[in-house]
């Protein structure tokens, strides 16, 4: 199970154990978007091979809101 943390300035990820952070510019580069437009199923895409994804994508805008 991937554990995301979102703030104004990145992602804290717990991926298999392995706790790493990806930054806004990372990430804005990986998925050539705003960072507040991109979605938590994106996020998942980055990190994992297969994600389980479940529910409807929630924007990094929203999780913040």
């Amino acid at each position: 199970m991937t554990v995301l943390s979102v703030d104004e300035k990145g992602v804290d990820v717990v991926y298999e154990g392995t706790e790493f952070r990806l930054e806004k510019e990372l990430i804005e580069e990986a998925t050539r978007k705003n960072y507040p437009d991109v979605t938590d199923h994106e996020l998942l895409k980055m990190i994992e091979p297969n994600p389980s994804l479940s529910g409807e994508p929630r924007r990094i805008a929203e999780i913040l809101a």
